[in-house]
């Protein structure tokens, strides 16, 4: 499906309730938008049912939501599945076209349904095989270990990640946001090898708030395809980006955005992890 299509969709289509996502911090309802073409599984994101906050803006968390799409877009890396601001059966929130296996991919049909069970929604697997805690002595070549641990039984385990170019993509995305959720189980496969991320509710902050499970990344050198994206971003945002940013977040939100950019571009390095609680918790 072209994206412009799935954005059409999601905006116009009635929104039908079929569950929810229960391990989710705030309201994350498995959804169907109806129209003529038939039914298109997404996830809504309802305002009323976001939790405050001590640090964010109450009711802001489905628009950063969709402010990080846009951002994503213009990148043209294809990281955020499409997503749309609109009304709902709980009022306004986000919608996001909901990530399922491409048919005849591992098995999956286009629905992902359990044959024995067809009510039954399989999720994404999370970290998309690219993420994982493993023993110490396990960590496969290739991979950048992140954080040393011991779990429940004291046997030491690495937090670690593949070093994927579809994973650096998020990292640097993520650090234009100031994303202060990447968790292994927000990272998901798509189809034909894709890797998406979801969960952008806690985005955007004036303040520095990168947290992420991808810090294996952290100090690299700007490859030259992630520099001409960053410089194609600050011209953006000081336009047409900008300004639909601008309908979606405080004003001094999209400035600072525009100085991660540059501030990336002037160290032409991912940043490195600094300070207190750079990961979140849980990981996944």
């Amino acid at each position: 499906m072209e994206e412009q299509e799935a954005l059409a969709r999601l905006a116009a289509g009635e929104v039908e309730i079929r569950g929810r996502l229960v391990d989710a911090s705030n309201a994350t309802l498995y959804c169907v938008v109806d129209g003529p073409q038939g039914e298109l599984a997404c996830v809504y994101k309802p305002v009323a049912g976001e939790r405050p906050l001590w640090d964010f803006p109450d009711d802001t968390l489905a628009r950063r939501e969709v402010a990080s799409y846009a951002v994503s877009a213009a990148t043209g890396w294809d990281v955020v599945p499409p997503t749309v601001f609109r009304d709902g059966p709980h009022g306004p929130g986000s919608v996001q076209l909901w990530l399922t296996r491409q048919p005849g991919e591992d098995g999956g049909d286009p629905e992902d349904e359990d044959d024995d069970d067809p009510g039954t929604v399989v999720l994404p697997e999370p970290g998309a095989g690219l993420i994982d805690i493993v023993d110490v002595r396990a960590v496969a070549d290739g991979w950048l270990s992140v954080l040393q641990a011991e779990d429940g039984g004291g046997r030491p385990v690495v937090l670690a990640h593949a070093d994927d170019l579809r994973l650096r993509r998020i990292a640097v995305l993520d650090a234009v946001l100031n994303n202060a959720d990447r968790k292994g189980g927000h990272v998901l496969p798509g189809w034909s090898g894709a890797v998406h991320g979801v969960d952008h509710g806690l985005t955007f902050h004036e303040e520095p708030k990168l947290r992420t499970v991808l810090w294996g990344f952290g100090g690299a050198r700007l490859l030259a395809e992630e520099r001409e994206v960053l410089a194609r971003l600050a011209r953006d945002l000081g336009a047409g980006l900008g300004e639909l940013l601008s309908d979606l977040l405080a004003v001094e939100e999209v400035v600072a955005t525009l100085e991660r950019v540059e501030r990336l571009l002037s160290t032409d390095r991912l940043p490195r992890a600094r300070g207190q609680r750079t990961i979140p918790w849980p990981p996944f």
